[in-house]
């Protein structure tokens, strides 16, 4: 068996497989799924609370198992070979030449005998539950204290990005209280406009942790691109702007610090809504645009995480992305997670206005995109780019190429035109541009930044 995984409350499962005679080697967490496979099979899967991607060679049976968390927080792709065999890796790239299309092992998914089987589905509802307001903000609360606690559970230094905004913030505040010790926050910022800085420092300051800044710079900016293009494996606009800053603070973690656990805020806008969320027509519309991200996630914000801080030799671990909380908070009722209350992700913020664990400045805060957060000046470096590889009539004449995800502005041909010298005809490795819903009213729009929308407001201040 190979894993790459984390495998939360691995202790108790050990514990159960040891008094049905299983005999371990090492202290590793990954060693219990061999174990797990052997006394439950592939019912196994449904058990775990755990981010992993594996690949299981069953020698009795002479097959293969491979499965992905549900979520698709650890990398998993997969190809067919001309002569019909499956194969797989954690990369795309290692499987080019191997097979004509690679695609994403799909999220709580296990493969046997040429077929892929969902074991669990954390986009699908059957029925919301009937929990008020204050139920709900209780359940939200306890779920994501315990979703930060499991993730402190490690033999190795953790660390915290920190960007000031909701997410990280709480998520930094949570680890604090649960803490002996200071935690170790790392914050990034352009050098002429970063949003971020000032409000990390400000919850850096509350919680008292030792906070480090990095400063980035225009060329720094430019310079990382196609880098990041390589090593996400993506065209989105979204996701490689956000990128940029994300890969530039892990660098300067990996490089400057003994830290080789990163906790994150991925997968809260998901569940409590973006900015253009507040245009949802109604409860159902919001519903099914969450099931719809949460669905397609590994493609986007969890790839981002993962690559930018595996790739610095950094393991990350996601909060928010517990099963527990998503499965919780997906069956909310959406009536309630509408914006009727003035504030996006009003029941994230209520859940924790009690306890005082960040400033109530920076739990009301409005939400920014991290890119632009990063420094307004960010965004139009790269849309720069853009503009300076291609006239109008060059980009005009471009884009006709590409028929899956065509290219709508000169800065997503650039980033399609990097990707393709990298990952060649792999673009349905990805569905589609990170875009909002356009049906909705106000969300037409042609950019990816929430900058664009008319709700945006004090989000850039």
């Amino acid at each position: 068996m190979v894993c790459n995984g984390e495998i939360y409350g691995f202790r108790s499962l050990k514990r159960e497989l040891e008094d049905r005679g299983c005999n371990f080697r090492g202290e590793s967490d990954c060693e219990i799924l061999g174990y797990m496979y052997q006394e439950y099979g592939t019912d196994m899967f449904a058990r775990l609370d755990a981010e992993f991607a594996m690949i299981l060679y069953d020698v009795r049976n002479d097959e293969y198992i491979a499965a992905r968390d549900p979520i698709g927080i650890r990398p998993l792709y997969y190809g067919v070979t001309q002569k019909g065999n499956y194969v797989f890796a954690s990369e795309p790239k290692n499987l080019l030449g191997l097979s004509d299309k690679i695609r994403p092992f799909p999220p709580g998914h296990y493969f046997k005998g040429g077929e892929f089987i969902s074991y669990r589905d954390m986009s699908g509802v059957k029925a919301y539950s009937r929990d008020g307001i204050e139920e709900v903000t209780g359940h939200i609360h306890d779920l994501l204290i315990e979703g930060v606690k499991k993730r402190l559970d490690s033999d190795t230094p953790v660390g915290f990005l920190l960007s000031g905004g909701l997410d990280s913030s709480l998520v930094c505040g949570i680890a604090a209280s649960l803490s002996e010790k200071p935690l170790e926050t790392w914050a990034i910022g352009m050098d002429i406009d970063a949003i971020d800085l000032k409000y990390a420092r400000e919850v850096a300051d509350y919680i008292h942790s030792n906070h480090h800044e990095v400063i980035i710079t225009k060329k720094d900016v430019q310079d990382a691109v196609e880098e990041v293009i390589e090593l996400l494996g993506t065209y989105d606009i979204t996701t490689i702007r956000a990128s940029i800053g994300m890969y530039l603070v892990c660098k300067a973690i990996h490089e400057q610090s003994d830290i080789k656990v990163i906790l994150t805020g991925e997968i809260s806008d998901e569940l409590f809504g973006y900015k253009y969320t507040d245009f949802a027509p109604n409860a159902e519309e919001f519903q099914r645009e969450a099931e719809k991200r949460i669905r397609e996630i590994h493609m986007y914000d969890v790839l981002r995480a993962d690559r930018c801080i595996s790739v610095n030799s950094l393991e990350a671990r996601v909060p928010f992305g517990d099963l527990a909380f998503v499965k919780y908070c997906m069956e909310i009722d959406p009536k309630l997670k509408l914006n009727t209350y003035g504030k996006g992700k009003y029941l994230l913020r209520k859940a924790f206005e009690k306890d005082a664990l960040i400033p109530e400045s920076i739990l009301w805060r409005e939400k920014a995109a991290f890119s632009d957060a990063v420094g307004h000046s960010l965004k139009d470096d790269l849309t720069e780019l853009g503009e300076l590889c291609y006239t109008d009539a060059e980009f005009e004449k471009a884009v006709k190429k590409y028929e899956h995800a065509r290219p709508f502005t000169k800065e997503s041909l650039y980033y399609r035109e990097v990707f393709e010298k990298f990952s060649p005809g792999l673009s349905e490795m990805v569905v589609d541009f990170w875009m909002p819903n356009k049906s909705w009213e106000g969300c037409d729009v042609n950019d990816p930044s929430a900058r664009v929308l008319s709700n945006y407001g004090a989000s850039g201040n």
